[in-house]
């Protein structure tokens, strides 16, 4: 999909003189809801993502280290994937706020785990992610000051929601519905 270049800034003032009026405004939801495996195996499913309707699907399965077949993207991938997509856009639009001009950019995520915790192979092995790093390979326009690019990556990691929410945390709370 081809876009035509945005102005951040003409996007970004009419949200912080809205939100400012109407802070409720700025609260929003996401979602994602994965289906679809009972009707295969419990190794493979589907994942609806979105908040709304997008007519989008991804076909997710399970890590091969915990028994899957290791033939679609991983729940980890995924959530790999989407720090990454946070951080990239968080990067570009300040990079757009800041008249920074962008020649190269790519955000790798990865994540590393002790499968033997989620198996219960090792009690003492926590279930999760160990550890994740995010490597961000950057390249602004000749001539751009150092400084305002580590300014950059600075505001972005600040403003980053993905980033922020996996490094300080978050309650999670699950509901069952039993459909009686």
């Amino acid at each position: 999909m081809i876009r035509e270049t945005v102005d951040v800034r003409e996007r970004h003032m009419p949200l912080y003189d809205r939100y400012e009026e109407a802070p409720d405004e700025a609260k929003i939801t996401d979602r994602s809801v994965a289906t679809g495996g009972i009707d295969v195996d419990p190794f493979h499913g589907t994942l609806e993502p979105g908040s709304q309707d997008y007519g989008v699907a991804w076909e997710f399965g399970i890590h091969q280290a915990v028994s899957g077949f290791h033939d679609a993207p991983n729940p980890g991938d995924v959530l790999c994937a989407a720090l990454a997509a946070c951080l990239d856009s968080t990067i570009r639009i300040i990079a757009g706020r800041l008249g920074v001009t962008l020649d190269h950019l790519e955000v790798e995520v990865t994540a590393d785990v002790d499968v033997r915790g989620t198996l219960v192979i090792e009690e003492d092995v926590p279930v999760g992610f160990q550890s994740m790093e995010c490597h961000v390979d950057i390249r602004a326009e000749d001539g751009t000051d150092p400084e305002l690019v580590e300014q950059l990556i600075e505001a972005a990691e600040y403003s980053c929601v993905n980033l922020q929410t996996l490094t300080s945390g978050v309650p999670v709370e699950t509901t069952v519905d039993m459909g009686h």
